[in-house]
């Protein structure tokens, strides 16, 4: 049995909070080839997701909140917001399953934030084509980022 409990959320909080990226996992699956990827993904206010998507017509992610808040967001091909929900287990939001092939992001609103993720394995990391051309890449200047994340809260 693997125990999900307030010293484990510390402690991978503790993690993101030290990591350069604000975001730190702790897999429950044995390997990255696992044909289910089950993990907490630690997130504070700051850290950067860009919008993605995955190609395969059977990757849906699942988000549940544990902790904190979040917005998760889908867009359109242009990049236009199609959906925003706040992610928040105290105002009754607790998650939510992306559908595959849709852009997504998440905006990281109070420290502390601790998700549980699952997804389809194995683990395929994401391609220019599965990375949103219409928003700042991890890369891009700070400022570029923080504008973009401000612009998603206040949309």
């Amino acid at each position: 049995m693997k125990l999900i409990n307030e010293e484990l959320l510390d402690v991978v909080t503790g993690q993101a909070k030290e990591n350069p990226r604000l975001r730190m996992n702790y897999n429950f699956h044995e390997s990255m080839d696992a044909p289910i990827h089950r993990m907490l993904n630690a997130l504070e206010p700051g850290t950067y997701l860009p919008p993605h998507r995955h190609q395969n017509p059977d990757k849906e992610e699942v988000y549940l909140v544990l902790r904190g808040s979040l917005l998760a967001i889908l867009f359109d091909e242009e990049g236009n917001v199609t959906k925003k929900v706040n992610l928040n287990p105290l105002k009754g939001n607790y998650g939510v399953e992306i559908p595959p092939r849709v852009w997504h992001s998440i905006v990281v609103l109070e420290p502390n934030t601790v998700i549980y993720e699952i997804k389809q394995g194995p683990f395929a990391p994401l391609t220019s084509e599965n990375l949103a051309p219409w928003a700042p890449a991890a890369t891009d200047d700070k400022e570029k980022i923080n504008a973009f994340m401000k612009r998603m809260i206040e949309l």
